[in-house]
């Protein structure tokens, strides 16, 4: 079908003659048409909100109508600019169509019924919930300390906590805005309860872009069942539920994923392939200022950027009926784009970063660092492999030639099974490019590199496997962050009742978390696909694949050699949710179909097999998941926190004088009570402040016209100041910390804190 001007036209009026008048008829896009449009916008809108939220949070208005008007204007043109004149690329049904909306809106129902409230600063979705909170209420970062309410700087007094750090005489969230910036969205529109409603919806969002991506590269049948386990896996319902940048990432990784797959489409059936390459690489770039981990997931968009170039700018002789001018490879002309708006976003991801999370960006220099490294090293790699292809082309053609002998295009080879004409995933003959290049086609024909490449892919997996009989992965505290770990592990250890190591890390169980969360059939089944998929790619075929085979297949191995996360469960589960899990998944169904083509071709009935590849796809995930589907955890603490503010007096400064009550709540209070809070600073192998410092701080808060009030966790602990009354009592659930299997309950949490408001002498 022809494109419309603007794709997702709901009608058009067409004037049909009935009766002698003039009568309108509507026309309705095709079921294949919505899925390639409601898969392709989630990443474009927030690509387009984060871009115009970036500058303004910079210059400090990151306030509600600046960013309904430059936010939602952006995400409508970059929609606009993605979507107009979209060629029909995926063959659908109604069904396939209303199936995957049926499983993303009922995703996002379940999981906003049962959504979490994790507001008390104790993990790091509590960080992006209140960092989300003062930016929606605040507009700008960092975040001040606020000690005029405490008549100046003191030595004692600490204003920083978990997930804040103090920096440059400010406080600087730990994390990159990105999360935050879409968060606040919720806020604005309904206070907290519509900040804890944010991460279902793109939960949601985010079933809708798996399921378009497996559309794109497997069929349109099997994005429903790609949705549906997707959408059941258990790390999928924890991240949806509360305020992770894991889900945000995915949508913009696999969204780039499709707008780059339509942009290879465009270049076939119409036009504006450009800009849709120029758009995917900008949604992939700004995966970075979402996660600065995403570095790692999108190098390999940087790799393909620069064959596509190199690609481009090699030339060969035209066809026999040709008009006389040279030809070149048909992609390379999405290099350029691809590249251009892979660095605009990674620009905003890097200036993100170090304008306002540099902390965080020196905390996670260990690891960064080899990661720039690398990057560095792709960017050489590229830059001079576009550079030297054409003399290098010349110099292998001119070496392969024999004298006296004309060199002809070799034949393509027969179509392998399951191959077929209009099928994704293959194709019925190499690309007319590659035949185009006799020397090239003669190394993919000749050599062994096809088998090596389907091998290798088999070996790194059975590698994984093998792990845990070969390698026991530990860490011996150096740093005070190392030490924090060390203990979580030992306390979590006792807790699930192993032998105490606090240097044990499980990484070398990574692959089996996979195995947990998705199934062992969806794990052999999509090795299986990703042999076949490297060895089509090793011989020219499936090219459509190389990009997404690349980010999977890297994101994957390196993300289960070294997830670097506490390895405790459900909370572990979040590092395979970006790319490992939708991935894996991904491949499994694209698997599945090419088996069904496979006994199809032998004459065999696909019936039953189809049902028992469903149900062994579906089942696994959906009972691991059982476990905690239906216990939400840390319900309660919105309307804890409200309670705890009205308590507290308006013209009070707050002092928090135990440990663990100035770790959860000093940025709540400040943030959500809207009050200067601090911390008295409490001895080596104490939890309790020192009494003389406390005294003293009372002293200056009351000298700066404010009221003191002290908060601890235990009556007793206030006890020299005056009586205290108790502001927050909850009983609710957290998360089990699982080291050796997959969660299957979830623990209880208390949490209490007692006010005191000390009076004056006498």
């Amino acid at each position: 079908m022809g494109g419309s001007p603007v794709a997702g036209r709901y009608a058009r009026v067409i004037p049909t003659k009935r009766f002698g008048r003039l009568r309108p008829r509507t026309t309705w896009p095709s079921a294949g048409r919505v899925l390639v449009v409601g898969s392709a916008v989630p990443a474009l809108a927030l690509a387009g909100w984060l871009l115009a939220g970036l500058p303004l949070l910079l210059l400090g208005w990151f306030r509600p109508l600046p960013m309904a008007l430059l936010g939602g204007g952006t995400a409508l043109l970059l929609c606009l600019l993605g979507l107009r004149r979209l060629p029909e690329s995926v063959p659908a049904l109604g069904r396939h169509v209303a199936a995957v909306a049926g499983i993303a809106v009922a995703s996002g129902l379940f999981n906003g019924f049962l959504r979490s409230e994790q507001l008390f600063v104790r993990r790091d979705p509590a960080t992006y919930a209140q960092y989300a909170i003062w930016l929606a209420r605040h507009g700008s970062l960092p975040i001040p300390y606020g000690q005029a309410g405490f008549g100046g700087l003191d030595p004692a007094l600490r204003f920083d906590s978990m997930g804040f750090y103090d920096f440059h005489g400010a406080i600087v969230p730990q994390f990159m805005p990105g999360p935050p910036m879409l968060d606040a969205i919720g806020y604005w529109l309904g206070g907290v309860p519509g900040l804890l409603l944010v991460p279902p919806v793109l939960g949601a969002l985010a079933v809708l872009v798996v399921a378009g991506t497996a559309a794109r590269l497997a069929g349109a049948r099997w994005a429903p069942l790609a949705a549906l386990v997707f959408a059941v896996s258990m790390p999928i319902l924890y991240t949806s539920r509360t305020t992770f940048s894991e889900i945000p990432s995915l949508i913009l990784l696999f969204g780039g994923m499709t707008l780059l797959l339509d942009a290879r489409h465009r270049l076939r059936t119409g036009g504006g392939a450009r800009i849709a390459a120029a758009l995917a690489g900008l949604v992939f770039g700004l995966a970075l200022l979402v996660r600065i981990d995403g570095l790692r997931d999108v190098l390999p968009v940087l790799a393909y950027a620069g064959v596509l170039i190199a690609l481009r700018r090699i030339s060969w002789p035209p066809a026999p009926t040709g008009t006389g001018t040279a030809r070149r490879f048909p992609d390379g002309r999405l290099g350029v784009p691809l590249l251009a708006g892979l660095g605009v976003g990674g620009f905003c991801g890097f200036a993100a970063c170090y304008l306002l999370a540099r902390p965080y960006l020196m905390y996670l220099s260990g690891s960064l660092l080899p990661l720039l490294a690398i990057c560095a090293v792709v960017v050489v790699v590229t830059a001079a492999g576009a550079a030297l292809a054409p003399k290098i082309a010349v110099r292998l053609a001119a070496r392969r030639a024999r004298p006296g002998r004309t060199d002809r295009p070799a034949q393509p080879g027969g179509p392998e099974r399951g191959d077929q004409p209009g099928r994704p995933g293959g194709s019925a003959r190499r690309p007319a490019w590659l035949s185009r290049l006799p020397w090239l086609t003669k190394v993919f024909r000749s050599s062994a590199l096809p088998g090596w490449a389907a091998a290798l892919v088999v070996l790194v997996m059975a590698g994984f496997a093998v792990r845990p009989w070969v390698q026991t992965v530990r860490r011996v505290a150096v740093t005070s962050e190392d030490m924090l770990t060390a203990d979580f592990i030992e306390k979590a250890q006792m807790a699930n009742r192993l032998p105490v190591d606090g240097t044990r890390l499980y990484y070398e169980d990574s692959l089996y978390w996979v195995v947990w969360y998705v199934g062992l059939p969806v794990v052999v089944l999509a090795t299986l696909a990703a042999a076949v998929l490297a060895r089509r790619l090793a011989r020219g075929r499936a090219l459509e694949w190389l990009l997404p085979l690349a980010i999977i297949g890297w994101t994957t191995v390196t993300t289960l050699w070294r997830p670097a996360i506490t390895p405790d469960h459900p909370f572990a589960a979040r590092r395979l949710v970006p790319v490992v899990i939708p991935g894996l998944i991904l491949l499994a169904v694209w698997g599945l179909r090419w088996g069904r083509d496979r006994l199809h071709h032998a004459g065999r009935g696909t019936r039953l097999a189809m049902i028992a590849g469903v149900l062994l796809f579906v089942v696994p995930p959906a009972v691991i998941s059982i476990g905690t589907a239906f216990s939400p955890v840390e319900r309660g603490e919105a309307d804890g926190i409200a309670r705890m503010c009205a308590a507290i007096p308006r013209d009070a400064s707050v002092l928090i004088i135990e440990r663990v009550t100035g770790d959860r709540f000093t940025q709540v209070i400040r943030g959500q009570c809207g009050l200067p809070t601090a911390r008295v600073k409490n001895p080596q192998g104490s939890s309790v402040a020192l009494g003389f410092d406390v005294r003293r701080v009372i002293g200056k808060v009351r000298a700066a016209g404010r009221r003191p009030v002290l908060l601890a966790a235990d009556q007793a602990q206030l006890a020299p100041y005056g009586t205290a009354t108790q502001v927050l009592r909850l009983r609710t659930h957290q998360d089990e910390r699982s080291l050796v299997g997959p969660p299957d309950a979830v623990w209880s949490l208390a949490s209490d804190v007692w006010m005191t408001v000390p009076q004056e002498p006498r």
